[in-house]
């Protein structure tokens, strides 16, 4: 391995015991960790996961304890010596032979996702949740979205690096990622990928446990990227109440409702609330 390897592939892991020897082991037939840099993110895991790790000549870092997928992340890209990523999961789910295809698209695009053909393993009580975050992303970005959440991508190392402080710890950092890529302008190319049912436990994430959390990450998507696109309607929408109400009441009563009043008012609140929040927006996405 170079002292200063162009490719970094970063792979987070934890209790993966049961799967991860297949993911690495196919690393190694592929002489990946001789070609590129190849680091393991060891997030707090209470199983052998760290013990498999250590067994094989790939770099590994270590969580003292669990603090997402997200925070693993950071962990490798910071770690990162090259000047492109790669990130993958560490499961089984996503085969190495794609990496060829992802690095000759990032010679050309800042980021890479393969894309879930149709016949891709994927769990069904999720479908719901995930059509609802495009419809508003694409709403939000006013364009087609890729497939926003696959954890199988590619990017350019200075550029997620500094997007790193809007990442969040958990889950969500594939759907920030691509909605920042594309708010910022930047390029993203896309080809598809077979992608297996994960080895070992199932997944941490749950349609019950975790759909409060899709809601919290649908408003964090709309704060973070575009406020002026709810606030803006619904400013509108309750003044236009307050001006058709007043009117309704000046010509039945002859005077105009407080109630009226009152929409009026909060219109225009409403309406300066979403110009400060987006100049917030704009500001916590810059660049650091």
């Amino acid at each position: 391995m170079s002292s200063n390897p162009k490719i970094s592939i970063v792979i987070p892991a934890f209790n993966e015991e049961e799967g991860i020897k297949a993911g690495l082991d196919s690393i190694i037939e592929r002489n990946l960790h001789e070609k590129h840099e190849v680091i393991y993110i060891n997030d707090g895991s209470t199983d052998k996961t760290r013990e498999i790790i250590e067994k094989y000549p790939v770099k590994l870092f270590n969580h003292n304890v669990n603090k997402g997928y997200g925070a693993a992340l950071k962990t490798g890209i910071r770690k990162a010596t090259g000047e492109k990523v790669i990130i993958l999961d560490s499961d089984g789910q996503h085969d190495p032979k794609y990496i060829d295809t992802l690095l000759e698209l990032l010679e050309t695009h800042d980021m890479v996702i393969g894309e879930r053909t149709d016949t891709s393993y994927q769990v069904k009580n999720r479908s719901a949740g995930k059509k609802l975050i495009r419809r508003i992303g694409e709403f939000l970005v006013e364009q087609k979205l890729p497939d926003y959440n696959s954890g199988f991508r590619g990017f350019d190392r200075e550029l997620i690096k500094g997007m790193l402080h809007i990442m969040p710890n958990g889950f969500s950092f594939s759907t920030t990622s691509t909605m920042a890529f594309l708010k910022e302008g930047f390029t993203i190319g896309t080809f598809p990928i077979e992608v297996n049912e994960r080895i070992g436990r199932k997944s941490n994430v749950k349609m019950v446990k975790d759909g409060s959390k899709t809601i919290l990450l649908l408003l964090r998507i709309i704060m973070l990227f575009n406020p002026l696109k709810i606030f803006f309607p619904a400013s509108v929408l309750i003044f236009a109440l307050g001006i058709t109400w007043g009117t309704i009441g000046y010509f039945i009563a002859e005077r105009f409702p407080n109630t009226a009043l009152i929409f009026v008012i909060g219109g225009i609140f409403i309406f300066f609330i979403g110009l400060v929040a987006d100049q917030v927006a704009m500001l916590n996405r810059a660049p650091r």
